[in-house]
């Protein structure tokens, strides 16, 4: 800003002069009979000397835009008034020429106040005619400036109330404006705050409501419509029938008037004028229901609750909403168009918005907790309550009432959790914390069980209980199937995702360590019961199908929890955001990653090793078997890991893959009701959940580099080595105490071995030489008959746990 030099008597002359016929024209305009009296001019002098110079003027609010990862796809924008301040170089001249001619011939030539002016309107006033107010653009600067300012409703009042006290105050304001900034700087803040009409504030937003354009490129016709709105918005607005012709009319009116000053030619006039008015009448959109794709909206409002959610923007939510819709942020959002797109595109694979099942996917990077994309099979908007489109609720009691569910249209946050939504069971993703806690607790990776059909646990449950051994009170779960029983280390286990295994490993570490494991890696426990166990040590110690997956949480919490291992370890708190800046440029630090180390190295990529079992991969030390969604490595070509999950009846069914660069999670459920009776898929191709996940982690990987995951080394994988005594030849009794009492757990093979010692004695161990403390040793039972049989039993290595056959349904499985 440069300040210009006034003569000091001209000032002192303007000020006296200005005190005066302020106040005799307002009173001629509101009472002419009393115009002239030596009271009104007197009164008028004395309050404009007595009122303040210094004009606070407030940011008017700016519309926040919203943008993808790249920084260039538009995401929403969010406003309370539409406007974004612009320079006056990126105004076009003829548009600056265009608003002197409609509101201040002479803007250039005073000095805030028009004496002239004032002198017309009072001579007007008097004579009769239609009131005039003599208003200078720069005064008209000072009136909107002071509404903006204001803090309090009656302040917005009297910033615009016809009384003289008004007109004093702003030709005071503007004189001293006039003295303190350049006429090109009043200009464009007038240019910048002036209202349009139809949601436009300011010559950027009227100039791509109007003709969709930015205002540099605007036209002489174009300019003088824009320049006559002003005056009257509602009145000229050009996008209805009964104003159209008003605004071609005004548009005319201040195409004569830019000849007057000189702006144009009266040649460009005519032919200006014959040019036929045409406008875009497009509003900016406002808000998440207004995005620019379908289902992008879930995204938009999972990142404007975390807006809400945080401290930074303001002391209430209140004044954070207020702040983003005023603000002139431009935020680049984590939203990553290509994995966003792809995860569209997979969610709604022959599985429509109005299906009773919601396919929900979210993806987010490991190691800085950035939400690539968050889709579900639903339109983000709000159903239209005259004309509804939306199902009746799959609940059958909501049903007998009429009440509507959400599909096709929800503005629920689905996928991220809150609003009621506390989310869904995950089933056996679950059972990758219990692997956690017991790699915590020293247990290693080659540890071994015996999973049984069915394993009495010393969980306490209803003895009603369908899960309760026959008579007892005690929890007693299954597999899935009675192939999947059997001697199990980790890798095995979890690869054929065997209940009976996890269980009883969960007993041996403790529950309550296998629910402070998942909370540390960020499952939250929004359900009440769910919090309640997860609140009190005793009660997380008895919640023994924890690792079963009945805990609700959100394919949001479960990818985050997942990508903690993927970093090493390292859980980020996920977040939508990557960068914030302000209307001046100025970057916020509130988009750093907030991250910190909550699980070791070592278990981090020893749950991974184990975890690339179920998706088909493995590394150098693993030793997987079957995998529950093996078909996964193949699909997406990449080193892959992750877990699949359904609970009982299938009523949910969900799946995690991941690679270094995304964690992926889907969850196909019923939101409607829980208890759905319609089976959820999890593996078929194109109706389950399996395909919405690993096809969006393939789209997003397309042209990323594939990196591997650096697998585990020392003893959590194999553990405390101890040798196994040999027992050959000896009983089956004297075996299995000898076994045990050199720390292991002895277990008796099913089958016989024909051997050279005595029919029903111990043939020999599997694994035979060394083994981990504490682990399974299986011993042989001799069939007689001489030689043993190449690789039964007699220290060939360790023991192949059998194969895990097809799963049957209404069961917990993987």
């Amino acid at each position: 800003m440069r300040k210009r030099d006034h003569n000091v008597l001209t000032n002192a002359a303007s000020l006296l002069i200005c005190g005066l016929l302020a106040g005799v024209v307002v009173a001629a305009a509101a009472f002419p009979a009393v115009a002239m009296s030596g009271l009104a001019a007197k009164a008028g002098a004395e309050t404009f000397g007595a009122l303040p110079k210094e004009l606070t003027v407030a940011r008017a609010p700016q519309i926040t835009y919203l943008l993808a990862s790249d920084g260039k796809t538009p995401l929403a924008t969010m406003y309370d008034e539409n406007r974004r301040d612009v320079e006056l170089k990126d105004i076009a001249p003829i548009m600056q020429k265009a608003i002197i001619a409609a509101e201040d011939h002479d803007f250039y030539k005073h000095n805030g106040v028009d004496l002239n002016g004032v002198a017309r309107a009072f001579v007007n006033n008097q004579a009769g005619a239609q009131r005039q107010g003599a208003s200078t653009l720069t005064m008209q600067y000072v009136r909107l400036a002071i509404s903006y300012s204001a803090t309090h409703p009656a302040d917005v009042v009297a910033a615009t109330e016809d009384t003289s006290a008004r007109k004093l105050r702003e030709m005071r304001y503007a004189l001293q404006i006039d003295k303190e900034l350049s006429k090109d700087e009043i200009l464009r803040r007038y240019l910048n705050i002036a209202a349009f009409g139809n949601g436009a504030y300011g010559i950027y937003a009227a100039s791509q409501v109007y003709f969709n354009k930015p205002p540099s490129k605007l036209d002489i016709q174009e300019s003088a419509m824009l320049a006559g709105m002003v005056k009257a918005p509602t009145a000229f607005d050009p996008t209805t029938a009964a104003g159209y012709p008003e605004a071609v009319g005004r548009r005319d009116y201040v195409i004569d008037n830019m000849v007057q000053i000189g702006a144009i030619t009266q040649e460009q006039a005519a032919q200006a004028k014959q040019i036929k008015l045409k406008v875009a009448k497009k509003r900016t959109p406002n808000g998440c229901v207004a995005t620019n794709t379908r289902s992008w909206g879930f995204f938009c409002d999972y990142f404007y609750r975390w807006w809400l959610q945080q401290e930074t923007f303001g002391s209430t939510s209140y004044d954070r909403e207020r702040r983003l819709k005023s603000g002139g942020y431009t935020i680049t959002t984590t939203l990553d168009v290509q994995a966003q797109r792809g995860a569209d595109k997979a969610v709604r694979n022959q599985l429509s918005e109005d299906a009773t099942a919601a396919r929900m996917v979210a993806a987010i990077e490991p190691g800085s907790g950035r939400v690539r994309a968050i889709a579900v099979n639903r339109n983000f908007k709000l159903d239209d309550p005259d004309h509804p489109q939306n199902k009746i609720s799959s609940d059958p009691k909501k049903a007998a009432k009429k009440i509507r569910g959400n599909r096709p249209n929800t503005v629920n946050p689905l996928i991220s959790g809150g609003a009621g939504i506390t989310g869904y069971q995950a089933g056996s993703t679950f059972k990758i914390f219990t692997l956690v806690a017991a790699l915590e607790k020293g247990y290693p990776l080659s540890y071994t069980i015996n999973a049984q059909p069915q394993f009495k646990s010393e969980y306490i449950i209803d003895s009603g209980n369908d899960a309760a051994c026959p008579g007892t009170h005690f929890y007693c779960p299954q597999n899935a199937s009675k192939s999947m029983a059997g001697v199990h280390n980790m890798w095995s286990a979890f690869g054929a995702s065997v209940n009976t295994f996890f269980v009883d490993l969960q007993q041996r570490v403790g529950a309550e360590n296998v629910v402070k494991a998942a909370q540390k890696l960020g499952i939250t426990f929004r359900a009440s019961n769910d919090a309640k166990f997860a609140a009190d040590k005793d009660s997380a110690h008895q919640w023994g199908a924890f690792t079963l997956g009945v805990s609700q949480t959100t394919p949001l919490e479960l990818a985050n929890a997942y990508a903690t291992l993927a970093a090493d370890g390292k859980y980020c708190e996920p977040i939508p955001v990557q960068e914030i800046r302000g209307p001046d440029g100025e970057k916020l630090d509130i988009a750093n990653p907030h991250c910190e180390q909550r699980i070791s190295t070592e278990v981090a990529r020893a749950a991974v090793d184990a975890a690339r079992c179920p998706v088909g991969d493995h590394s150098s030390t693993s030793k997987c078997k079957n995998g529950t969604a093996r078909n996964v490595r193949d699909v997406v070509n990449a080193p892959v890991a992750g877990k699949s999950g359904t609970t009982d009846g299938d009523k949910t069914s969900a799946l995690v893959a991941m690679t270094k660069q995304y964690a992926v999670a889907g969850i196909q459920a019923d939101p409607d009701w829980p208890q759905t009776n319609q089976r959820m898929r999890h593996n078929e191709v194109p109706w389950g959940i399996n395909p919405a996940v690993y096809q969006t982690l393939r789209d997003a990987m397309i042209g990323k580099e594939r990196i591997n995951f650096t697998p585990p080394s020392g003893k959590i994988i194999e553990g405390d080595q101890r040798s196994i005594p040999g027992v050959k030849c000896e009983s089956i009794e004297t075996a299995k105490s000898r076994l045990r009492g050199a720390g292991f757990e002895p277990v008796v093979a099913t089958q016989k071995t024909p051997s050279e010692c005595p029919v029903d004695t111990a043939a020999g161990t599997s694994p035979d030489g060394r083994t981990i403390k504490g682990g399974v040793v299986t011993i042989e039972v001799s069939a007689g008959g001489g030689q043993p049989k190449p690789g039964t039993g007699t220290g060939t290595g360790p023991v192949v746990p059998p194969p895990a056959g097809p799963t049957k349904p209404g069961r917990p499985r993987g």
